[in-house]
């Protein structure tokens, strides 16, 4: 039974969790590059309202919005499920009626995480700006665009990598409401079940497999920051 949700729940994690670092990142570089100018007032801004939302309710919202079909706007997206009964989904034609029931759950787990990797981006790249060994740089002749891209970004990404791979054991937690709003048949919809149930066995197999990820994430976390950091491994 766990090994059949298994692959729904890594599919969604997977796929938001490059989203979220390659979008989060993106930003937290060319708001923390240039602090106080207006794309970054926009994004701090936008970003904290996002950090500050549950999971659960921004996935609501987006069910009423683009899949309920409030506020005038027609319905373009699947309510739950992660296919179409009847479809099958082992041919192309199935993978992308996966991926279209994958966009609403995806895009609010994406959301929430963008917003914390930007803003550590962000403050770590404001931090970097401040150093010596940047100011050498420009001495040297380099441009601006080269100084941040050969010396402040990779310092500045230590931080935002680590909490990257931290965060991977604690984002299935919290895809337990976001699976339950959108009845998406992984990990965290059959917690919810075996909650109501209540099935003592099953959530003891579920948890143990939480604690399994949040420690295998650490040591990843631990190693990956070993392999970027010169000044660790000396």
């Amino acid at each position: 039974m766990i090994g059949e949700r298994l692959w729904p729940t890594l599919l969604l994690l997977g796929t938001a969790i490059l989203l979220a670092s390659i979008i989060g990142i993106w930003i937290g570089i060319r708001a923390g590059w240039k602090p106080g100018g207006r794309f970054d007032r926009l994004s701090t801004g936008s970003t904290l309202i996002l950090y500050s939302m549950p999971e659960f309710w921004l996935g609501m919202m987006l069910l009423i919005v683009f899949a309920a079909g409030a506020f005038g706007i027609p319905g373009m997206f699947p309510v739950g499920g992660i296919s179409t009964p009847g479809v099958d989904t082992s041919s192309p034609m199935g993978w992308l009626n996966v991926l279209w029931h994958l966009v609403l759950p995806c895009t609010t787990l994406v959301l929430i995480y963008l917003a914390d990797y930007a803003l550590v981006m962000r403050s770590s790249l404001i931090d970097e700006r401040k150093q010596e060994y940047l100011t050498l740089a420009r001495a040297k002749g380099l441009r601006d665009a080269m100084v941040r891209k050969r010396h402040a970004v990779p310092n500045a990404l230590l931080p935002t990598v680590t909490l990257i791979f931290l965060s991977l054991g604690f984002v299935v937690t919290g895809a337990i409401t976001v699976e339950t709003v959108f009845s998406w048949p992984g990990l965290g919809l059959l917690t919810y079940e075996a909650l109501r149930g209540p099935d003592i066995p099953l959530l003891q197999a579920i948890f143990l497999m939480f604690s399994i990820a949040v420690i295998v994430a650490n040591l990843i976390a631990e190693l990956l920051y070993v392999a970027f950091d010169p000044r660790v491994r000396s």
